[in-house]
């Protein structure tokens, strides 16, 4: 059935169209995106009034763990091992439901549960992935605690091979487990990080040498590079080494930033991910003191360095990292890039045409005529209302033209 979503006001991924506009769908494609009234007079249709009401792209997620449910996820020390992968068919589904049609894997998910989303065995966004973390031993992304004992959490299995990895040689042959095991990019972890207990945001992980080997490895591949990077030496390092994305830049500096707009890297800023952190501490998430200390310490300083790297023109692409947060709350970062500093329309294509430039697909991100209908309705003109807000404000979510 032709689905018509009739006098909306439209956003493409870029600007804001003029007037009001009917969008058609057909066969999980848009077909035209005409004046409002004019999109089909055919009784058979399917109509939808969305007067008052703005139609965007379905948003893109550059930064999410689906197979992880909470900052303090401690349970998982005594759950059975495979229940972090049927939990994750909710956040599929809750991620869906908020608006989200596309997302990045940063690590967890593995190439099985990209496949049941494929073939609709489990309801879920588009997703490219991650597989693991690559970090160096010690690193933000080794769980080896120092009682002597390893965190279950992203726990190799035949699926998700470890990623710690040492030396040039090391990392290179971790490069190519991770591609093996399915991985459509690599996650590298040049610095410390928040919820990594005994390390710290500001340090380096990874040397430039071996960040250099793995973005190589990768490129041969045809896979880029994303790196959890949050202190300014670690952030150079991975810019001069030629990843595509660093995730978070919580403390950019002025070298960091001029280097970032040198080599055209995007810049992930999951401002919702030490939030969240607080929120749980605030509701009585048994989280170490170290861990919501540094939650507490880097808010300010991640927001300036947002701002800063905006006014730069630094390309900005929409993640969150949820899965430190919940699932199915993540267009609140488009209410947070819009506190520091992007207007509407700069915020709205963060998650839309920006970040679909980031993962090099021209298929997602943008609303026109041949493009695949993934949209999300929003209550209000948000050419006029304040778009801080948006994710309480969803009233309808298309997938391939289908209503979630």
């Amino acid at each position: 059935m032709v689905t018509v979503l009739t006098h909306a006001t439209v956003f493409d991924g870029t600007h804001f169209l003029p007037g009001t506009r009917d969008v058609v769908i057909d066969g999980g494609r848009i077909t035209s995106v005409v004046e409002g009234g004019q999109g089909s007079h055919n009784a058979g249709d399917d109509y939808v009034d969305c007067t008052g009401k703005t139609i965007i792209p379905g948003v893109i997620d550059c930064h999410v763990h689906l197979t992880s449910s909470g900052a303090a996820e401690s349970s998982n020390f005594h759950d059975p091992f495979s229940l972090q992968f049927f939990n994750s068919v909710a956040n599929m589904e809750a991620t869906l439901k908020g608006g989200v049609t596309t997302v990045r894997d940063a690590g967890g998910t593995d190439l099985g549960a990209k496949v049941a989303v494929e073939t609709g065995v489990v309801h879920g966004p588009r997703m490219t992935i991650a597989v693991n973390i690559m970090s160096q031993t010690g690193g933000h992304g080794d769980f080896h605690l120092v009682s002597g004992a390893d965190s279950p959490f992203l726990a190799p299995h035949p699926g998700r091979p470890s990623g710690v990895a040492d030396g040039l040689e090391g990392v290179q042959k971790k490069t190519r487990e991770l591609l093996r095991a399915g991985a459509d990019h690599i996650k590298i972890c040049s610095t410390g990080g928040v919820l990594s207990p005994r390390d710290d945001p500001r340090h380096s992980q990874f040397t430039e040498a071996e960040i250099a080997v793995i973005v190589a490895e990768a490129a041969a591949q045809g896979a880029a590079v994303m790196s959890h990077a949050q202190g300014a030496p670690g952030i150079k390092n991975a810019v001069r080494a030629g990843v595509r994305s660093i995730e978070h830049g919580i403390y950019l500096d002025e070298e960091a930033i001029d280097l970032m707009l040198e080599h055209g890297t995007f810049l992930v800023p999951t401002l919702q991910a030490p939030q969240a952190v607080i929120k749980a501490a605030d509701a009585g998430a048994g989280l170490p003191a170290s861990v919501v200390d540094k939650a507490r310490r880097v808010v300010e300083a991640h927001q300036k360095s947002i701002t800063r790297a905006h006014e730069a023109g630094i390309p900005i692409a929409l993640g969150t990292d949820a899965g430190v947060g919940p699932h199915g709350e993540n267009l609140e970062e488009i209410s947070l890039l819009a506190e520091v500093g992007l207007s509407t329309t700069e915020a709205l294509a963060a998650g839309t045409s920006i970040a679909a430039r980031l993962l090099e697909n021209d298929l997602v991100g943008r609303l026109g005529e041949g493009g695949l209908a993934d949209l999300v309705v929003i209550d209000g003109d948000l050419r006029t209302a304040d778009v801080r807000g948006i994710e309480n404000r969803v009233n309808a979510v298309y997938l391939d033209g289908e209503l979630v």
